[in-house]
């Protein structure tokens, strides 16, 4: 009986994990599609340095996608969450970046 119980609550945390994991997949991917039009209207070096940001957005979200199925475990996800934070955080601090204005 008691294994029972504590197998149910490990299913069910594992669906309530998966649940969470392609929610913020699907959210990245949100943000990706919203932006991605929005390329067009820049100048070259504005356009490859917002398309490397929203790849790695794409990578994350894929990262996600592989957590809710089983294939990287919390650990993985959360080195690659940090791994890629760090190169956003990167790009950002681009000194040849141009801040966007308008």
């Amino acid at each position: 009986m008691i294994g029972e119980l504590v197998g149910t609550r490990l299913v069910g945390t594992r669906r309530w994990r998966t649940k969470r994991a392609l929610k913020a997949a699907r959210m990245l991917d949100q943000v990706v599609d919203t932006q991605l039009p929005l390329l067009a209207s820049f100048d070259e070096e504005r356009r490859r340095r917002s398309a490397d940001y929203l790849a790695e957005l794409v990578t994350l979200a894929q990262d996600y996608r592989y957590y809710a199925n089983g294939w990287i475990d919390a650990k993985e996800l959360d080195r690659r969450g940090h791994q890629t934070m760090a190169k956003l955080t990167k790009l950002r601090e681009d000194p040849t970046a141009r801040l966007i204005t308008d």
